[in-house]
């Protein structure tokens, strides 16, 4: 071999080795650029979803939310019980031989969820599942062979460990038969085509390795899904971690349609208390990776909730229009919790607003710029047309007057033009932004 022909093949394994390390990290980036916009069954339906109910709401997301930008519909827990509701193993798990959970076919299509994945693929959307961290425990029981290896259940199970909320899984060991095990679920789930993977009981208390091996495999499945990371609040020491291995990460645990919580109880999160959080994590919002605030219990909650009886969503239209406007102010992912198929105008309104959507896909510099008692302001600059996002919001259970200088907000003094981003209306020039807020309301305003 010369030494040009040495030289050259050198760099070009080199360039190669640069471009494999960097392909994780890229394509991690690429998988969700923008915070992921969707539709999850859990808020209306519980463990219970059927493939009709599904398709029902997939239908009407297909017809008016997509249009918007709004593309993941994921199945939520328990897809593989036929009958949920029960206790243990008569909620009638569906397994394959090698310990691996299959689609419930008294719910969904005998043929599993390929078919049902290959038509969200057709109406151009993208199909997302939810799971629990681990291995099931009838497959430990059994010992059940793992699918692509050598290794059998119990190699990889750690029998100490199950989730605190949901005894089904054990969780596993930090060895090669658990990587073989997440390799072998995560490859099912590739042939089926699903998007995007909710990984439920692994953010808090962090579970590390769990996360990495999850990660892992769906790199090696070669198939691209996002991967999302519930419940919490996830630790935020662990932001550096996470920016790593996962697309998307709860800030929170659950939360619905409740504005506060009782004091040192995580559950219910309360929407309240979701200012201090988005506040806490805005300093790692960066594209691909984002805090999420988690789903959107509005509108009607209902047939069979995954909280409490059926309702329409108890947050009142002013709180249900903070709550969007903190989302978006803080660019969490908007993922649907509504029955879509008993949609009401007011929600509609809420998750259809162009310029609201905008804030929260095309933003950047989002954070919290001043509280002062009960009024929180949040400001954002647009990615493109110039000008700042600033909103204001008011906590207490009075309305206030809000009165604020355009140097109160890092603005310059001259008059500014205001744009109410819900009415979607120019307000004309001020030389300062004055409101009256409602108690639990808010105001949403491109200023120029």
């Amino acid at each position: 071999m010369t030494r040009k022909k040495h030289i050259n093949n050198y760099f070009s394994m080199a360039t190669l080795m640069i471009v494999l390390a960097g392909a994780p990290a890229l394509a991690a980036t690429n998988l969700a650029p923008t915070p992921p916009m969707g539709w999850n069954s859990w808020d209306s339906y519980g463990l219970t979803v059927t493939e009709a109910e599904f398709k029902a709401n997939v239908t009407w997301f297909h017809q008016h939310l997509q249009p918007r930008g709004w593309q993941y519909v994921v199945v939520d827990e328990g897809w593989y019980l036929q009958r949920p509701g029960q206790k243990g193993a008569a909620q009638g798990f569906v397994m394959d031989a090698d310990g691996r959970y299959l689609v419930a076919n008294n719910r969904f299509s005998s043929l599993g969820f390929k078919p049902l994945a290959d038509w969200v693929h057709s109406l151009g959307l993208k199909f997302g599942i939810h799971i629990i961290r681990g291995i099931p425990r009838d497959a430990v029981e059994k010992n059940l062979p793992i699918a692509g290896s050598s290794f059998h259940a119990a190699d990889a199970a750690n029998t100490a460990d199950t989730c605190r909320w949901n005894a089904d899984n054990y969780g596993l060991k930090n060895n090669a038969a658990a990587q073989a095990y997440y390799d072998s679920i995560i490859e099912l789930y590739a042939g089926w085509g699903v998007d995007y993977i909710k990984v439920d009981c692994i953010s808090k208390p962090y579970q590390a390795d769990e996360i990495h091996m999850v990660s892992a495999a769906i790199r090696k499945s070669g198939r691209p899904m996002v991967l999302s990371l519930s419940p919490g609040p996830t630790p935020i020491e662990q932001a550096d971690d996470l920016k790593k291995y996962a697309q998307l990460w709860r800030i929170s645990d659950d939360m619905w349609d409740t504005w506060s919580a009782p004091e040192g109880q995580t559950f219910p999160a309360g929407l309240v208390r979701q200012f201090d959080r988005t506040a806490q994590w805005a300093p790692h919002i960066e594209a691909g990776h984002w805090p999420d605030a988690d789903m959107l219990p509005l509108g009607y909650l209902g047939p069979r909730p995954g909280w409490k009886e059926a309702r329409m969503s108890r947050l009142t239209a002013d709180e249900s229009r903070t709550l969007m406007t903190l989302w978006s102010m803080a660019r969490s992912p908007l993922v649907a919790g509504t029955n879509l198929t008993k949609m009401d105008p007011a929600t509609e309104a809420l998750y259809t607003n162009p310029e609201v959507i905008a804030l929260d896909q095309h933003s950047r510099e989002n954070r919290e710029l001043s509280r002062h008692g009960s009024l929180v302001v949040w400001k954002a600059t647009p990615e493109s047309g110039g000008g700042q996002y600033v909103g204001v919001f008011n906590l207490g259970g009075a309305a206030q007057e809000v009165n604020y200088s355009w140097k109160d907000l890092g603005l310059p003094e001259s008059a500014h033009a205001v744009r109410d981003l819900w009415a979607r209306k120019e307000l004309g020039k001020a030389a300062s932004l004055k409101t009256r807020l409602s108690a639990h309301a808010s105001m949403l305003y491109r200023v120029r």
